[in-house]
């Protein structure tokens, strides 16, 4: 397991790295284009102030857009006091508890670490776990907090906004753009800055898909560690399996935040979802129940 999260983490810069490199590329598309090189200047530094602001507002941001409201152990004492205890077992601070109103079951971790954590569960996931499976769940989002895979959820979540930003700028400026634009422009530049449009988002989205799904695995394997009880995940792997519905506020960037997708189904998003198939990771777990 230990050799796996260094290998994550490898992976995880690599990929990190590539997204920065993506956006000095584009950057400098705009630049060549316009014939102003401190176009790519100010795009890099409004790109990093961004991903900076969403590093550090990416939890309050996660909570505000699910609609999450956070609660005491007077609230929800079943779930708070998982929590608590998973949180003596793990050794990690106790972090704030969220509940969000949706009956699609679900869960999320998140913050940018474990003293600034976040872990959410939805009432449709209360409603339809025991206090086995839910307190495997909430081992999977400790894990992450434990694993500090939600400081890279929000350093991607960040990045993959930039470049939503960047596409949209992109777009707008080959439609709304300047005389001097279409005067001076070189038609190669506009299909470059097209191309930048339309495939860095899907970049992206290949780049997240990417980091999320070994994590999701990781946390899995976490989750039955820190229990001791792999049937209790596979339990819960199976509810969310049989019970899979989306969440009525959705965001394609937060995604992967979540213990189990909650976007629409669809070809597109099968295709480019950052969770591994439920039925391979309950797979693992059962190929791995002699190691925990």
């Amino acid at each position: 397991m230990y050799k796996q999260i260094e290998q994550n983490k490898r992976r995880t810069v690599i990929i990190i790295v590539g997204f920065v490199l993506m956006i000095a590329a584009i950057a400098g598309v705009f630049a060549y284009v316009y014939r102003d090189p401190f176009i790519a200047v100010w795009t890099v530094v409004i790109a990093i102030i961004y991903a900076v602001i969403q590093y550090f507002m990416a939890g309050s941001f996660a909570t505000t857009m699910t609609g999450a409201r956070e609660i005491s152990k007077k609230d929800n004492p079943r779930l708070y006091n998982i929590v608590e205890n998973l949180s003596i077992t793990t050794g990690l601070p106790m972090p704030k508890v969220y509940i969000i109103e949706d009956s699609a079951p679900n869960a999320f971790a998140t913050g940018r670490d474990p003293k600034h954590a976040v872990v959410a569960a939805t009432t449709g996931l209360l409603d339809i776990m025991n206090d086995k499976e839910l307190t495997a769940v909430m081992a999977h989002e400790m894990s992450h907090v434990k694993n500090y895979d939600i400081r890279v959820s929000m350093i991607v979540f960040g990045l993959v906004c930039v470049v939503g930003l960047i596409s949209d700028l992109a777009f707008r400026m080959m439609f709304y753009g300047s005389r001097r634009r279409d005067e001076e422009g070189s038609p190669m530049g506009y299909v470059l800055i097209m191309l930048a449009a339309i495939l860095s988002p899907i970049v992206a989205a290949v780049a997240q898909m990417a980091v999320s799904r070994q994590r999701e695995y990781l946390a899995d394997a976490s989750a039955a560690h820190i229990t001791r009880y792999p049937e209790g995940m596979i339990a819960a792997l199976k509810k969310l399996q049989s019970h899979s519905q989306p969440l009525r506020n959705q965001n394609v960037a937060a995604a992967s935040m979540y213990i189990s997708d909650p976007l629409r189904k669809g070809f597109f998003n099968n295709l480019l979802s950052t969770h591994p198939p439920i039925e391979k990771r309950i797979e693992r777990l059962e190929n791995g129940k002699k190691s925990f």
